[in-house]
């Protein structure tokens, strides 16, 4: 597989590594990885939690929610971990640091 495409999933995922593990098998040498997620970057958890929103957002009251809450630090150490590489990350909608999703870019290696 040359692109493997993952749109806001990984934070429903109960075993992320495994998830990614399996991707990585899948894929060809060389091949693409897109994985999307909602944004949660230290300025926006600030911004939250100022304006008292917090609650509403990790709320545990939502059945079948998000159960991994990913920034681009944990999103790439993640990634890096399952052997990817490459890795580019860019913001979707919003102001940029309040971002609503990222996108993650990466590559598998050509000889792993």
């Amino acid at each position: 597989m040359d692109l493997l495409l993952s749109t806001e999933v990984i934070e429903h995922v109960y075993d992320p590594r495994g998830f990614l593990a399996n991707a990585y098998r899948m894929m060809s040498p060389g091949g693409y990885i897109v994985v999307t997620t909602p944004y949660h970057g230290y300025l926006k958890n600030l911004v939250m939690a100022v304006t008292g929103r917090m609650d509403k957002h990790f709320t545990v009251l939502w059945d079948n929610g998000h159960i991994k809450f990913w920034s681009e630090k944990t999103l790439r150490q993640v990634m890096t971990e399952a052997g990817f590489m490459d890795l580019k990350f860019y913001g979707s909608g919003r102001l940029p640091w309040l971002w609503k999703s990222m996108v993650m870019v990466g590559r598998k290696s050509q000889c792993r």
